[in-house]
C-alpha cells in the first residue's frame, strides 16, 4: 500500500513545476507588459512628446545644417556641374582645400585661436589675482569687490567694443571721430581695431569666470596644509608649486576652456573691431557667408565651429571629473584663514578698484557721454545735449528724432521682450518638465535621452545653432511652412538654445522632490494636472523662476543667435543697434546698448533677489 501511495505523489509534486517552467514569459512578453504599465504613467506619454518635440527642435536643424555641407545648394549648380540636391564635396573642398580656403576658414581660425590664446591668458593674470586678494587676503572692500568686479559679465560683450570704438575710432572708417581723434591724436590701426582690442575687450569681459570658478576653489582651500607644508620648512614657491597649483589645477583648467568655447563663438566684439581691417574670426566668416548666400560654404564652417565647440566642452566635462580627485578633507577643524597685506593692503585695494573703472565704470561712463555729446570729445557745455535721447528734426538722414522718441527703437523693444520673454516662460516650464520626466519615469532609456538631447545646445556655439535653424526653416518643409522673416523662428531657436539652463534648473529641482506629496494627492483623486499646478509647481517656484530668469537674462543681451535670424521687421534690441552701427550713428547705437546693458543687470539682481542667491558664489559651484 505503502509503495503505490509514494510513487503516485510523486507526479503530483512534479507537476506544478513543469507546469510553472512553461508559463514563463518570454523576454518579449515581459518587455510589452513593461510598456503597458509605462504607458498608464502619465511621465511615459509627457517624455515621448518632449523628446519628439526636442528632437525637431534640436537634432533635426543640426541634421539639416551638415546635410546642406553635402549637397549641391540652389544657385550653385552651374557652377558645380551637378542637379540640386545632389551629394558633393565641393564645399568641403571650397573651405579646407581650395585656394580661397586661407580667408575662408586657415585665417580665421589662426584668429580666432590667437584671440582666444591672448584672452584667456590675460584673463587668467587678472582673474586669478583678483580671486586671491578677494578669496586669500584682508584687501579692504572684499565683499563689494565680489559682487562688483563680476558685473562685466552681465553686461554684453561688444558694449566693452563701442566703447573701444568711441575712443579709438580714427579715418579708417567713416562717421564721427573718436575722442582722441577730436583731441587732436589719431591712434593707428593695430591699436583702433583688430586683434589687440579684441583681445583685451573679451580678457575684460571674461576674467569674472576666473574670478569665480578659482575663487570658489580657493575659498575651499583649507589653510591648514599650508601651514603643515610651512612647518615641515617649504617656502613660499615650493607651498604654491606642490600643495595649491595641483589643488587649483582643475578649476584653472575649466576656466580656460570654457573662456576659449565662448571665444570661439563670439560674434560682436570681432564685428564691431575686426571687420574695418577684415580681421575675420570664425564667427564672422559664418556671418558673411551667410549674408551672402552661400548657404554650403555656411554649412561647412558652422559644423567646423560646432566639432570645435563639442571637443571644448567635452575636454571641460574630462576635467570636472578630474576635479574630483582634488579635494581637501576636513572637518570642523579646516581652516580658510586670510593672509595679512601689510602694508600691500591699500595698493591690492588699488588695482581692484582700477580693474572696476577699467571693465566697468570707463565703458559704462564713455558710452553715456557720447549720447550727450554733439561732438565727440568736446567737453564743452554748450556740447552737450539731450537731443540723441529725447531731441527732434535732428540733422540726420534715418534717425530724425531722439533715440527714445523712435518708433523702430520701441518695435525693436516689444519684439525683445515679446520673444525673449515668451521663449524663456515656454523654456523654464519645458524645463521643469523634463526635470519632472527625468526623475519619474519608469523608462530609464526615456530619461536619459532627455537630459542628453537637451544638453545639446550648450555644445553648439549660438552663431553656428542659428545658422542650422536657417537651414531648416529657411524653406518651406512638408506640413511646415519657411518660417524666416517670422518671429517664431527666434523663439523656437532661442527656445532650443536656452534649453541646456531650462533643464538643469529643473532636473536638480525634481531630483530633490520626493514622491510623497504627488502620492498623497494622487490616492485623494487628484490627476496628474491638478497635482502639477498644485503642489510641484507651488513647491518648486524657485527653481521655475531660475529657470525662466536665466534664459531672460542671457536672451535680452545675446546677439550671436538673433544676427542670423532676424530681419528689419523682426529686429530686436541687440541686432537693431547693430544695424545703427553700421548706419555710423553713433550716438544712437550707444543708447540702445546702455538700455540693453541696464535690462541685462538690473534682470540679474532680480533674479539674485528672487531666489535669494548670490551670483558671486553661485555660478562658481
Amino acid at each position: 500500500m505503502s509503495g503505490p501511495a509514494q510513487t503516485s505523489t510523486k507526479p503530483a509534486v512534479m507537476a506544478p513545476r513543469s507546469a510553472s517552467r512553461l508559463a514563463a514569459p518570454t523576454r518579449g512578453q515581459r518587455l510589452r507588459y513593461r510598456m503597458k504599465v509605462a504607458l498608464r504613467e502619465p511621465t511615459t506619454t509627457i517624455g515621448i512628446l518632449a523628446a519628439a518635440l526636442f528632437a525637431y527642435l534640436i537634432v533635426v536643424p543640426i541634421i539639416s545644417m551638415l546635410s546642406d555641407a553635402m549637397r549641391v545648394q540652389f544657385g550653385d549648380e552651374r557652377r558645380i556641374k551637378q542637379d540640386v540636391g545632389e551629394l558633393t564635396w565641393y564645399y568641403l573642398d571650397r573651405v579646407f582645400l581650395s585656394r580661397i580656403s586661407h580667408d575662408l576658414f586657415w585665417e580665421p581660425l589662426v584668429n580666432t585661436l590667437s584671440v582666444a590664446a591672448g584672452a584667456i591668458v590675460l584673463s587668467m593674470l587678472v582673474g586669478g589675482t583678483l580671486a586671491w586678494l578677494l578669496s586669500r587676503t584682508d584687501m579692504f572692500g572684499r565683499r563689494w569687490f565680489a559682487t562688483a568686479l563680476i558685473v562685466p559679465y552681465m553686461l554684453p560683450a561688444w558694449t566693452f567694443a563701442l566703447a573701444w570704438t568711441t575712443l579709438f575710432k580714427n579715418r579708417t572708417v567713416g562717421g564721427q571721430p573718436g575722442w582722441l581723434e577730436s583731441l587732436g591724436f589719431s591712434p593707428p590701426d593695430w591699436l583702433s581695431y583688430g586683434q589687440l582690442p579684441v583681445t583685451i575687450i573679451l580678457a575684460l569681459h571674461y576674467s569674472p569666470f576666473v574670478i569665480l570658478l578659482f575663487g570658489n576653489a580657493l575659498r575651499r582651500f583649507d589653510s591648514q596644509l599650508e601651514d603643515s607644508a610651512r612647518i615641515l620648512g617649504a617656502g613660499r614657491l615650493t607651498v604654491a608649486s606642490k600643495i595649491i597649483m595641483p589643488l587649483m589645477r582643475p578649476s584653472l583648467m575649466s576656466a580656460m576652456v570654457l573662456i576659449f568655447a565662448k571665444c570661439l563663438g563670439e560674434f560682436g566684439v570681432p564685428y564691431v573691431l575686426g571687420l574695418p581691417v577684415n580681421f575675420d574670426v570664425l564667427a564672422t566668416s559664418l556671418y558673411q557667408n551667410i549674408s551672402s548666400r552661400q548657404v554650403g560654404v555656411g554649412a561647412v564652417l558652422a559644423g567646423a565651429i560646432m566639432l570645435i565647440g563639442i571637443i571644448t566642452i567635452t575636454i571641460d566635462a574630462r576635467l570636472m571629473r578630474e576635479a574630483r580627485r582634488f579635494v581637501t578633507i576636513g572637518s570642523k577643524g579646516s581652516m580658510n584663514r586670510l593672509s595679512p597685506l601689510g602694508i600691500l593692503r591699500m595698493p591690492a585695494t588699488g588695482f581692484a578698484a582700477l580693474m572696476f573703472v577699467l571693465s566697468v565704470g570707463l565703458p559704462i561712463g564713455t558710452l553715456f557721454l557720447s549720447t550727450i555729446m554733439r561732438v565727440p570729445g568736446q567737453f564743452n557745455l554748450d556740447n552737450f545735449t539731450l537731443d540723441y535721447w529725447i531731441g527732434t528734426n535732428l540733422n540726420t538722414v534715418a534717425l530724425q528724432t531722439g533715440i527714445l522718441l523712435s518708433p523702430d527703437l520701441w518695435n525693436a523693444a516689444w519684439n525683445s521682450l515679446r520673444i525673449v520673454g515668451v521663449a524663456s516662460i515656454t523654456s523654464g516650464i519645458l524645463g521643469l518638465l523634463v526635470g519632472y520626466v527625468v526623475a519619474r519615469t519608469p523608462v530609464r532609456p526615456l530619461g536619459t535621452f532627455l537630459r542628453q538631447v537637451t544638453f545639446l545646445p550648450y555644445l553648439v556655439p549660438g552663431i553656428a545653432f542659428a545658422a542650422a535653424y536657417l537651414s531648416l526653416f529657411a524653406v518651406p518643409r512638408g506640413p511646415i511652412p519657411a518660417l524666416y522673416g517670422t518671429t517664431l523662428i527666434l523663439m523656437l531657436a532661442l527656445i532650443a538654445d536656452q534649453m541646456p539652463y531650462a533643464s538643469r534648473a529643473g532636473i536638480a529641482a525634481m531630483t530633490q522632490l520626493g514622491k510623497d506629496p504627488e502620492e498623497a494627492a494622487q490616492i485623494a483623486g487628484a490627476g496628474w494636472f491638478r497635482r502639477m499646478t498644485s503642489i510641484v509647481i507651488p513647491i518648486q517656484k524657485g527653481s521655475l523662476t531660475t529657470g525662466i530668469l536665466l534664459p531672460f537674462i542671457s536672451g535680452i543681451k545675446g546677439l550671436s543667435l538673433f544676427v542670423v535670424l532676424a530681419v528689419p521687421s523682426t529686429d530686436v534690441l541687440t541686432t537693431y543697434s547693430l544695424r545703427l552701427v553700421d548706419y555710423h550713428y553713433t550716438q544712437a547705437a550707444n543708447a540702445v546698448v546702455l538700455i540693453i546693458a541696464g535690462l541685462a543687470y538690473f534682470g540679474a539682481l532680480l533674479g539674485q533677489k528672487l531666489t535669494k542667491t548670490n551670483l558671486a558664489q553661485g555660478l562658481g559651484n
